[in-house]
């Protein structure tokens, strides 16, 4: 699900970037930085504490 929100917000920053959306460009870059690294610790945190299991399957 973060995954797709991630991808959504790159693909409008990258294609819709204009009108009002160029107001807001320089608040979602923040939120998408934060948000990329928030689950890329989490990510390696977990792979480190799971035994080597990066899915909960």
């Amino acid at each position: 699900m973060l995954v797709a929100l991630i991808v959504l917000i790159l693909l409008l920053l990258l294609f819709g970037g204009g009108g009002l959306v160029s107001a807001s460009l320089t608040f979602l870059w923040w939120i998408l930085i934060i948000g990329l690294v928030l689950w890329l610790l989490g990510f390696f945190f977990r792979a480190a504490e799971g035994g080597g299991r990066w899915y909960y399957w």
